[in-house]
């Protein structure tokens, strides 16, 4: 995600708040929030679910909602979930 100058702080705040309430959630086994070393307006948020509809109950929690209303307006391009499948570590074939 690239967040507009000045609002790194905002977005920071923000996903942080959204990072503590997601990790108590049940299902979640990782989320990770990272900051580009080479450009300070653009992060990653690396997230793993026991399955896919732990993942889909996430996208419908209250703190979900707030974090994606609150950083809407400070992206400098829109957000792209991406998703993967695991292929290592071997027991990841469980997630």
């Amino acid at each position: 995600m690239r967040v507009l100058h000045g609002d790194v702080e905002a977005f920071v705040e923000a996903t942080l708040e959204n990072h503590r309430h997601s990790v108590e959630e049940p299902g979640n086994l990782r989320f990770d929030v990272l900051a580009s070393v080479q450009n300070p307006n653009e992060f990653l948020l690396y997230e793993v679910y026991a399955t896919q509809a732990d993942a889909d109950a996430h996208k419908q929690t209250a703190h979900y909602a707030r974090w994606r209303d609150t950083v809407a307006p400070l992206m400098a391009a829109p957000r792209v979930g991406v998703p993967y499948r695991p292929l290592a570590p071997a027991d990841a074939a469980d997630w």
